[in-house]
């Protein structure tokens, strides 16, 4: 059993990004559909979507296309995943606590009571929450 499935979910998607896979299947929940709308929102992968059959038959899956920036040397368009709050340390923030990922150029993914947002929508509904991962 998976203690901490972001984390799980991160880290296959960073493995996957590694081997150079094009696509990775994940177990499915509503907020690793969540985090993978805002991945496609914000360009860092292709698509996404859930899959009824899995090999088990026991759990619906996710399946994320991987987008890379050169076809020919599979240079990734995602450089760097963190998880930040843990199940054992939760990590949040105010609205004017919401940090920068790499000065602007990365992406920070909060859970809010307005629902999953990235760290720019939550500055524009003024909204804090808990840190779940940073993107770059």
């Amino acid at each position: 059993m998976v203690t901490d499935p972001i984390a799980d979910m991160l880290a296959r998607i960073n493995n996957a990004i590694k081997s150079r896979k094009s696509e990775v299947y994940i177990p499915n929940s509503k907020i690793k559909e969540q985090i993978a709308r805002i991945l496609k929102e914000e360009g860092y992968i292709d698509d996404y979507m859930v899959s009824d059959k899995n090999k088990k038959g026991t759990q619906n899956t996710l399946i994320i296309k991987l987008k890379y920036l050169d076809e020919r040397n599979k240079k990734p368009v995602i450089e760097g995943l963190k998880r930040v709050s843990k199940p054992g340390l939760r990590k949040y923030a105010g609205v004017s606590e919401i940090p920068y990922v790499r000065k602007g150029l990365g992406t920070a993914i909060l859970s809010t009571n307005k629902g999953i947002m990235t760290d720019a929508q939550a500055r524009k509904e003024r909204v804090g929450g808990e840190i779940l991962c940073y993107i770059w």
